[in-house]
């Protein structure tokens, strides 16, 4: 296998090292928010979060649906903390409504990741489920190691050479 075939491999599996994501959101007045979220993904990449209607975040995605999502290595597990080993998206989110064949599908994958919590949270009737599709992403395997993902195929790693490619 290739070392570019040994990234993509790594890429496919890279988010089943996390059981929740950094997400980066942004308030009617502009001024940044950071939070995180438990996750669960389906297999064209939207990630799907299940959240407080009293959060911060949340509100924030009802006043403006762009999020981003980053997926970090461990700080213990890195060899070098200036190159940890990372992935994030640019995402829309779209409010999954409640009591809907895809929010009851969505709740089930959570009760299957998360357990018996899930139930508690599927009774509290603030609690929302939010689709985050991306749009376009990075992941960043070290130093001089980047590679671009495009919308129109999520699963595919584009290597960034030069200033050409910056974003």
């Amino acid at each position: 296998m290739s070392q570019f075939e040994n990234i993509q491999a790594e890429y496919e599996k890279f988010t089943e090292e996390f059981e929740s994501v950094i997400i980066s959101t942004v308030n009617a007045q502009a001024i940044p928010n950071a939070s995180y979220a438990p996750f669960v993904m389906d297999n064209s990449k939207n990630i799907y979060i299940y959240v407080s209607g009293l959060s911060t975040h949340t509100k924030n995605i009802y006043t403006n649906p762009h999020v981003s999502v980053l997926f970090i290595e461990d700080e213990a597990k890195s060899n070098l903390i200036f190159a940890r080993r990372r992935l994030s998206f640019d995402c829309t989110a779209t409010l999954i409504e409640r009591e809907t064949d895809k929010w009851n599908q969505i709740v089930e994958q959570f009760q299957g990741r998360f357990g018996e919590i899930v139930e508690v949270l599927r009774g509290l009737s603030d609690f929302r489920i939010f689709q985050l599709t991306p749009s376009e992403g990075r992941f960043v395997v070290g130093f001089g190691a980047a590679y671009h993902i495009s919308g129109e195929n999520l699963h595919q790693l584009v290597q960034i050479a030069g200033d050409s490619n910056q974003k």
